[in-house]
């Protein structure tokens, strides 16, 4: 797949626009209600639907899937994220109106840190093919580990990250607005903010560990790895802020991103050294595998209400 560096340009340069207009819309702070989140979330589906569609009218439908198969994987272990996002939000007791201040930098954050991964990670596979399959068998790993530990969960507060951070950088104990630093007595300190921002890019990174290898799966054209794995990340804000009232329903998400990591680690095994699995099975295969996993997870819960304790509640 031959990309022109004007492609490439445009497409970064594309992804700085929208992420200025959204700074600029949410320049000041206030809480992001349903409709406005589904309004984005809608805009950032529509963006990304139509970068793949130009790919498959100027490349062909092959790469056109492999878009969508990557785009599909990002934003299926990116719901994975936003629980965690849920859960650190809660922990610190972020206002609702300064939580879309913290998050655009997240994304932003992991939008650097993902195009290192995969500028890595395109590299390593151009110079040794072979490491195909310690991918494989990481996702495979990774997805039992997953399917093992679903309803475990991790406390904020014996982080490693976040421990280390509140040694080492002198943080205030009460936010200050949006701001990441305030002064105090003649002090410059962090805030809060800063602390949860720093575990969210933290946060962001490992889940990277993940996703790459995963979409590296469906694909290795670093344009096309890059392009849906931004056009993904892009919309995790507004998904956050969509689901943030349903996340007690999806009981089973996470037992499907299981099954999908060890299928598309599968996948990468034996089409690299043995059967070539065609990009629309494998699309299809996860399609169906999330399919199930969300609509048991909508039947299961029909009649739950979410719990008055929850992190969500207490955001």
């Amino acid at each position: 797949m031959d990309v022109p560096l004007i492609i490439w340009a445009a497409l970064i340069l594309g992804i700085v626009v929208m992420l200025a207009i959204d700074l600029l819309l949410h320049r000041d702070a206030h809480e992001i209600r349903l409709k406005e989140a589904a309004l984005w979330s809608g805009i950032w589906v529509a963006v990304g639907i139509a970068v793949g569609a130009a790919i498959w009218w100027a490349y062909g439908s092959e790469y056109g899937l492999q878009y969508f198969g990557g785009y599909l994987i990002e934003k299926s272990l990116a719901v994975d994220n936003v629980f965690v996002w849920a859960m650190l939000l809660g922990y610190f007791a972020v206002p609702a109106r300064y939580q879309h201040r913290v998050l655009f930098y997240g994304v932003v954050g992991a939008l650097v840190f993902r195009a290192i991964f995969i500028a890595a990670g395109s590299a390593l596979i151009a110079s040794a093919a072979w490491v195909l399959y310690i991918f494989g068998a990481f996702l495979i790993l990774t997805g039992i580990r997953m399917l093992m530990h679903r309803n475990d969960h991790a406390d904020p507060g014996k982080s490693l990250v976040l421990r280390a951070f509140r040694r080492f950088v002198p943080t205030t104990e009460e936010y200050d607005g949006q701001r990441f630093f305030t002064r105090r007595a003649g002090r410059l300190l962090a805030t809060p903010l800063l602390a949860v921002l720093v575990v969210i890019e933290v946060s962001d990174i490992i889940f990277a560990v993940d996703s790459i290898p995963a979409i590296f799966a469906i694909t290795q054209e670093p344009f096309l790895v890059f392009a849906s794995n931004a056009m993904a990340i892009l919309g995790l804000r507004a998904m956050y802020f969509l689901l943030a009232g349903v996340m007690h329903r999806f009981v089973y998400l996470k037992l499907g991103l299981s099954l999908v990591l060890v299928w598309v680690g599968i996948k990468m095994i034996v089409g690299h050294g043995f059967v070539d699995i065609p990009t629309v099975l494998s699309l299809g295969v996860i399609v169906a595998i999330l399919s199930v996993a969300v609509i048991a997870s909508l039947v299961a819960t029909r009649s739950r209400q979410p719990e008055p304790d929850k992190e969500l509640d207490r955001v």
